[in-house]
């Protein structure tokens, strides 16, 4: 074969391979969905019923996601105890981790350094120190408000940080000595996310209409910025210059700068997001629009959406993450 036919040919395979691959959360389906950029379906991993959130391993080699049990926080039920392993690169389901007498499994973070997960769940209010190495339940912890949502990792994940969203409220707990200081948000805190430097917390309250900062120094809230109506989730860009987060009643998508403590702008998008997850570079964001089955890809640069994947009615996608 010639050697412009020889490198034509592998350019052509480098330019495939590096073609990137979205994983979707679909709670309505009770999978998760390996994804091609125009929006094919590449593969579909059965999980738990209605799964909530995901997170790799610190070798992105597997993937946990909670399977709550329930499609909503809302509704009532018992709901599941379990979390199910993914190997990523097989797109199989390899195990799962019995959570016992612990229902409805839900936030979820990862400690780079060990691997241990932590992990909220709403019955009864509590977060979870899951060893997935041996797949069972090493520590739980009172979270001493109501129905324990999302969680976030501190600075060396000496502390998470657990949004109680029934009582406005964040647990700061000491994975180590159960520790538990509270610290006051706005009503209904959800997502939160750190600051590159890990001195600040930005928490989510999706009915006050406001991002709360928290000192994770001092385990106090600092600061507020003003959103619009329904934060929800939220992320932060490499350079730690911009917060995305999703606007649940306003059907937008919007930016603030932490460091002015203001919002800078929008992108309206046609439905509730409830999802806001970013692309590796940081370049993009990902938000799902859960009630009509869709996922919007958003230029953070350009503030306006790049691509939408609409999905079989029913899916009910929640987060999205980019496997490369």
């Amino acid at each position: 074969m010639p050697y412009l036919a020889v490198l034509l040919l592998c350019l052509t395979a480098h330019v495939a391979a590096a073609e990137p691959i979205y994983l979707a959360l679909l709670k309505g389906t009770n999978a998760l969905a390996y994804l091609a950029p125009d929006g094919k379906l590449l593969s579909s991993v059965p999980v738990g019923e209605h799964p909530h959130e995901m997170a790799f391993s610190p070798d992105r080699k597997l993937l946990y996601t909670t399977d709550n049990g329930v499609m909503r926080i809302e509704h009532q039920g018992k709901g599941g105890n379990r979390i199910s392993v993914i190997d990523v690169s097989s797109r199989k389901r390899i195990g799962v981790i019995p959570l016992g007498d612990f229902y409805r499994p839900h936030g979820i973070d990862v400690d780079e350094r060990t691997g241990m997960l932590a992990v909220t769940v709403e019955l009864p209010d509590r977060l979870l120190i899951v060893d997935p190495v041996k797949r069972k339940v090493v520590k739980n912890f009172d979270t001493k408000g109501k129905t324990s949502h999302m969680v976030t990792l501190g600075p060396a994940a000496q502390w998470a940080y657990v949004s109680n969203s029934g009582s406005s409220n964040v647990a700061a707990i000491n994975v180590t000595s159960g520790e538990t200081k509270l610290i006051q948000t706005g009503e209904r805190p959800e997502g939160g996310v750190l600051s590159r430097d890990g001195k600040e917390l930005y928490v989510t309250n999706r009915e006050a209409g406001l991002i709360t900062v928290i000192d994770t120094a001092k385990h106090q809230p600092i600061a507020h910025i003003q959103t619009g109506k329904g934060p929800v989730r939220i992320a932060i860009t490499s350079d730690g210059s911009t917060l995305v987060y999703a606007l649940m009643h306003e059907r937008k998508v919007a930016f603030a700068d932490p460091r002015q403590r203001m919002q800078t702008g929008y992108v309206i998008v046609p439905g509730e997001p409830i999802s806001c997850h970013l692309s590796r570079d940081g370049k993009r964001a990902f938000v799902s629009t859960e009630t009509t089955d869709t996922i919007y890809v958003i230029s953070i640069a350009d503030k306006k959406i790049v691509g939408e994947i609409k999905l079989p009615q029913g899916s009910a996608p929640d987060p999205v993450v980019e496997l490369q």
